[in-house]
């Protein structure tokens, strides 16, 4: 078994038995990796972390061969972002970050790209900010894990779409004109929600933190990112159902 020491950030996590835990990390170097840790849950202070979801911490595990299934023998926390866990609006953001990592990323496949943006979002959220951070993240993990939208050009024939620009789920980006028929169930996009997820996808999360966006935007974007979202998974974010419930709230009030 080889020895593996790498830094990860906690997706989810489960008692296993009656001592240990079985725990997804995203890994730096490995991707998403599944370890057990033995003998947590009664000596918790074998392990110099709590390995809190979407902690951010340095492990040590040995790498088995003939499973999935790998022993942790170290955790070390190196940010527990104990300020998102203060509102809810970021608990809500940070779940869709862990969610969304859980069910995109493949296992083991290394993305060092998708580590560091996932890192950078979860510092940014201890500033607050939790909407416009949601939003970016979902834009650059679908362009640094390759299931982005197609909004370059015509997805079906590859010609430049100027003007009446419509989305199509089916097929994973923009029609022309010409395509709009190929699905009837497309719908129409501003130019503006386009020029701003290729914005968001060519520049860091960081210096997108400054970019503004209209309310109408805004709502467009959302709308068409969840369709996006939930088609390529099969299945709605549980964690932005709570966003949406946060959002209805906040409306109200």
């Amino acid at each position: 078994m080889a020895i593996i020491k790498t830094e990860a950030i906690v997706l989810k996590r489960y008692d296993l038995r009656e001592t240990s835990l079985l725990v997804t990390f995203f890994t730096l170097d490995f991707g998403k990796v599944t370890g057990e840790l033995k003998g947590i849950r009664t000596d918790p202070k074998k392990f110099a972390s709590q390995v809190e979801v979407f902690s951010h911490n340095e492990i040590i595990f040995y790498q088995k061969r003939n499973s999935s299934v790998h022993l942790v023998s170290q955790c070390d926390l190196k940010n527990g972002f104990m300020t998102i866990k203060q509102n809810m609006p970021s608990i809500a953001a940070a779940s869709v970050i862990v969610e969304l990592l859980d069910g995109i990323m493949p296992q083991e496949d290394k993305n060092e790209e998708v580590f560091r943006l996932a890192v950078s979002a979860l510092s940014e959220l201890t500033a607050g900010n939790a909407e416009k951070i949601t939003t970016m993240f979902k834009i650059k993990l679908l362009s640094l894990s390759g299931f982005k939208p197609h909004l370059d050009s015509c997805v079906s024939c590859g010609s430049s779409v100027a003007a009446m620009p419509k989305f199509s789920l089916n097929l994973g980006g923009l029609l022309c004109p010409k395509c709009n028929p190929k699905d009837t169930t497309s719908r129409s996009i501003f130019k503006g929600t386009v020029a701003t997820i290729l914005h968001i996808e060519r520049n860091d999360l960081k210096n997108n933190l400054g970019l503004g966006m209209n309310p109408q935007i805004k709502k467009e974007l959302d709308l068409v990112l969840n369709s996006f979202l939930n088609f390529h998974l099969g299945r709605d974010l549980k964690s932005q159902r709570t966003i949406n419930k946060l959002e209805i709230a906040g409306a109200m009030g």
